[in-house]
């Protein structure tokens, strides 16, 4: 299923005064197509896949598919109109196919392929007949002269030289700002995929939660979390789980993986599973035992940054000023110079947890309904340990809702 909303993007390309958008990356293919990009895209190369959004909606979308993925786009995309661009990868298709021998069977194969005479396939995927094929795809809506919108930062110098050649006569412009933003405001079955990867997650941290005890290894608490994550995509049949990420901490210093749990640790829990390639972020901190006062005086400041950020995640309010209200709390709480770049982010699938865009002080973003946010507010102090609170939150129409169920202030254990 697509998430592009095509009216939004249509009216987005013509304020931006683009004639169609030419979507490269695996993430923005799948958003537009509703199918994944494939085994060409592990590279992180453009060329292999490809994504055309008109902004005339009279014009229909269309795509480069590589030919392994065929019949999976073909069942997942609504998307009729895609060129076929192969890979390293032997294929053949004899269904239908009237028995024969096996010389014979998969020659006729190849034949109703349309695969020619000489036909052979490359190392992994060939940029530049991708690009042709979208070239193809472009003239054939009268767009291959036209103004066209590329994510440039996905985009590698050689890689846009192999597009421009390929569209000699188009003005290829870079519109990353342009797709982030129809991005980050999410589908309801984006919100749905990001509902049930927290839901999963915390899960995971009740089991972890349940195996903090002196002499228990940060490993065996990241494989808690793990255990009781697989336990509740188990319980609940759970069919699109397709990675989860873990940041677990114990003891003073906060990046070493070897500490065992003492009297008086903090242990930081920064977690996040995902569903159909989206990710939820959270993080929760414990202590074993009473809070040490340099403990409990640190997370305290912690948590009065974020009860004064949190009111403003609603709509109409700038995304800076949620920044700057989180670390002049901070600074009232007795720490000045705390410095942090950003206090939250978006969620959805991207290369990692943090996608675009980030509740930083040089941002220019308002927040708006449907976008899913992760706000948090974290120290990592040697000699005391990692400490961060984390939730998940959709912004609503007048609000938000907190995702998360589980209670996010320092708990002693």
């Amino acid at each position: 299923m697509a998430h592009l909303d095509r009216n939004r993007a249509s009216r987005a390309m013509q304020a931006a005064g683009l004639d169609a958008l030419l979507l490269l990356s695996p993430e923005s293919f799948a958003y537009a197509t509703g199918a994944p990009a494939g085994v060409a895209a592990m590279w992180r190369r453009c060329g292999a896949v490809a994504a055309v959004v008109p902004a005339d909606t009279a014009l229909t979308e269309a795509a480069v598919v590589t030919d392994l993925f065929e019949a999976a786009f073909r069942a997942s995309s609504a998307i009729a109109d895609i060129r076929i661009n192969p890979i390293w990868v032997e294929t053949a298709d004899i269904r239908g196919m009237d028995a024969g021998s096996p010389e014979e069977l998969i020659a006729a194969a190849w034949a109703r392929q349309g695969r020619p005479a000489g036909f052979q396939r490359p190392e992994t995927f060939d940029a530049a007949t991708g690009f042709r094929l979208a070239a193809e795809l472009l003239a054939a809506r009268g767009l291959d002269k036209s103004r066209l919108g590329v994510e440039f930062d996905g985009l590698s110098v050689t890689d846009f030289r192999l597009l421009a050649s390929a569209l000699p006569d188009a003005e290829l412009v870079d519109a990353t700002d342009l797709v982030r933003r129809l991005k980050m405001i999410k589908s309801s079955t984006e919100i749905g995929y990001l509902r049930t990867a927290v839901e999963l997650s915390e899960a995971g941290i009740v089991a972890l939660r349940e195996t903090i005890d002196i002499g228990i290894s940060r490993d065996a608490l990241a494989a808690a979390w793990e255990t009781g994550v697989r336990a509740e995509v188990a319980r609940r049949n759970v069919q699109n789980l397709t990675g989860l990420w873990e940041y677990v901490s114990v003891g003073q210093n906060p990046w070493t993986k070897g500490r065992v749990v003492e009297q008086g640790d903090l242990i930081k829990v920064d977690v996040g599973c995902l569903i159909a390639g989206y990710t939820s972020d959270t993080g929760r901190t414990f202590v074993y035992g009473k809070p040490s006062s340099l403990q409990a005086r640190l997370f305290g400041a912690l948590q009065t940054a974020y009860d004064a950020g949190l009111p403003l995640l609603k709509p109409g309010i700038a995304m800076s000023e949620v920044h700057k209200v989180t670390t002049e709390a901070m600074a009232k709480a007795g720490f000045p110079g705390y410095t942090r770049g950003h206090f939250g982010h978006g969620l959805g699938a991207s290369l990692g947890s943090e996608e675009w865009p980030f509740l930083s002080r040089q941002s220019d973003v308002i927040i708006e309904p449907g976008m899913v946010l992760a706000f948090e507010t974290p120290w990592y102090v040697d000699g005391v340990g990692g400490m961060i609170i984390e939730n998940q939150l959709l912004i609503t129409a007048d609000g938000h809702e907190i995702m998360n169920r589980l209670p996010s202030g320092l708990v002693s254990l």
